[in-house]
């Protein structure tokens, strides 16, 4: 009997094998002590294997202030590759990093991410998130490009400008 694996992680960078390695590399540069297992969560029935992204450990440990999880999380929120659950995930992702500590390079990559993603109109379902993890780090110095790059005619870009404007926009 042969069994059938599901696996709902990413392909290549995102691969279950490739997350798990980048954290171990992570760890050791950035000297964290315990690391975790990051282990997915796996389902078998009736010779069928689901193995569930290992993403869901990885943001456990962000919200346990691991600082390899958090630099898998930023590069995360980074990524622009379609994965199964890549909506829930990410959104997940930015709600945990938003009650994290992060270092400034950390703050500087979310901040070009999420204002990237709205000049270019690309506002998926988890901007949401993205835009509250912008409003919690601040906008830096970018309000004036958001101003003079924003397409205020696209409804969803508009909905992020006027929600900048009135909660990060510096006064």
């Amino acid at each position: 009997m042969t069994i059938i694996t599901i696996d709902y992680n990413g392909t290549g960078r995102w691969s279950l094998q490739a997350v798990q390695q980048r954290y171990i590399a992570y760890a050791h540069s950035l000297k964290v002590s315990q690391l975790l297992s990051l282990t997915p969560q796996m389902h078998e029935h009736n010779q069928r294997r689901w193995i569930y992204p290992v993403m869901d450990k990885v943001i456990k440990g962000i919200e346990q202030g691991d600082l390899a999880c958090i630099e898998i999380g930023v590069e995360f929120i980074e990524e622009d590759e379609r994965m199964p659950f890549g909506k829930i995930m990410k959104s997940n992702t930015a709600r945990a990093l938003r009650r994290t500590v992060l270092t400034l390079q950390q703050v500087e990559r979310i901040r070009l991410r999420v204002v990237c993603m709205l000049i270019a109109e690309h506002v998926p379902h988890e901007y949401h998130e993205y835009a509250k993890l912008l409003r919690k780090v601040g906008l830096g110095n970018w309000w004036s490009f958001i101003e003079e790059q924003a397409n205020r005619d696209n409804p969803y870009v508009l909905r992020y400008y006027k929600y900048f404007q009135q909660y990060v926009r510096p006064q």
